[in-house]
């Protein structure tokens, strides 16, 4: 795992709330980008599992981080966030997530998005995003 890190994936410093949910990595694709958590013990929870918030925060980000790209690089916020869990997360796995503009109108984006430890799906989502009129 320490090895596809190192060699597929650049840590991004990134400020606010996902600066502390991370450390996030990021991966070019194409157009696009990739991203992940590595887990470790500060995403588990009491069960010893990845907590689903941790999950939750990687997907949102990844939705979020296209959405402003496809409004032209103007800030969105998630109106609403849409999840099903699909199978459970360890510490130690890699978490990949990626997303895509399901639609674009006027002002809103509809977004899909999931996440895969591996090539297994771990979840499904889909988002609704507003564009802010203004940078905050």
């Amino acid at each position: 795992m320490e090895t596809k890190i190192a060699t597929e994936w650049q840590v991004r410093a990134i400020r606010g709330f996902i600066a502390h949910a991370g450390p996030l990595w990021a991966r070019r694709e194409g157009d696009g980008w990739a991203y992940g958590f590595a887990m470790g013990p500060q995403h588990l929870n009491p069960a010893g599992v990845v907590h689903g918030g941790a999950l939750l925060a990687l997907v949102d980000h990844a939705m979020s981080t296209v959405a402003w790209e496809a409004a032209g690089r103007v800030p969105c916020v998630t109106l609403q966030l849409d999840s099903h869990f699909a199978a459970p997360v360890l510490p130690g796995q890699f978490v990949e997530a990626r997303a895509q503009v399901a639609k674009r109108t006027g002002s809103l984006v509809f977004m899909r998005g999931e996440l895969r430890v591996d090539d297994s799906l771990v979840l499904g989502a889909q988002a609704l995003m507003k564009p802010l009129m203004t940078k905050p």
